[in-house]
């Protein structure tokens, strides 16, 4: 079993999965992964856009499969 550590830095916990990857644009983030959460309500099925877990971020849900997070950069 695994254990990931939110607070060490790693987002959601799937930065080591191979289908992600993000982008830095000078204080802005976009982060790219694979979604793997059930929703247990009616999603759109091209575009969701919803707030993030933490203030300041967007999470936008394309096509039902793939999520970016949209946040200012890291340090």
């Amino acid at each position: 079993m695994t254990h990931f550590d939110l607070a060490s830095g790693a987002r959601f916990g799937l930065e080591s999965s191979p289908s992600t990857f993000a982008l830095r644009f000078g204080r802005r983030e976009i982060f790219a992964c694979r979604d793997s959460y059930v929703r247990r309500y009616r999603v759109n099925p091209i575009i969701e856009c919803s707030a993030g877990l933490e203030p300041g971020h967007v999470e936008i849900l394309l096509f039902r499969r793939w999520l970016l997070v949209l946040s200012k950069a890291r340090g």
